[in-house]
């Protein structure tokens, strides 16, 4: 496995975790839905970062490119989110928004790459 599949892979854990816990918190601490929100969006990206490396090989050259985009997406999504409940506003306006739209791409990556690997196999 390359070193940017592992490093993809320790990016899914350590959002895994911190999913959990913003889970936690927004049970326990808050009641604001931001937080379940980034809570929710950071474990299900860590799971399919996980899948995502998992099956890159078959996806050709740039068969990591979908993780790579989910994990940024993750990040500015649920980092905006987060940034906004702790301290009321975030720093980059458009952080969730643009977070989301790599998180779109990201997925139309991952079934283009998959077209293509289909495809490819066939003839």
């Amino acid at each position: 496995m390359s070193r940017s599949a592992l490093l993809l892979l320790a990016v899914a854990g350590l959002y895994g975790a911190v999913g959990v816990a913003a889970a936690a918190a927004g049970a326990h601490m808050t009641g604001d839905p931001r937080l379940a929100t980034a809570a929710s969006f950071l474990m299900l990206n860590a799971a399919a970062i996980v899948g995502v490396v998992a099956v890159s090989a078959g996806l050709g050259r740039f068969g990591l490119l979908p993780a790579a985009g989910l994990a940024l997406g993750a990040l500015l999504f649920s980092g905006d989110l987060m940034i906004r409940v702790a301290y009321g506003a975030s720093p980059l306006p458009m952080a969730a928004p643009t977070g989301g739209m790599i998180l779109i791409l990201s997925w139309i990556a991952l079934v283009l790459l998959s077209l293509v690997a289909a495809i490819r196999r066939r003839g």
